[in-house]
């Protein structure tokens, strides 16, 4: 069993990011966990999103 991560700043990015990883995958997804995380400096809001897969 591995894990692939991916961490981005906007949601077109990672979906971007997990496409291309779909794309040449040959295994079998056990899951996929999703999350949001907002912070903000001074007065600007900062999102980062990210994902895992878990696969064999």
């Amino acid at each position: 069993m591995k894990v692939k991560v991916f961490d981005e700043s906007h949601e077109s990015d990672l979906e971007n990011s997990i496409n291309n990883f779909l794309e040449d995958f040959d295994g079998e997804i056990i899951d996929i966990k999703y999350q949001v995380a907002i912070s903000v400096f001074s007065e600007e809001q900062i999102y980062c999103f990210s994902a895992m897969i878990i696969y064999n």
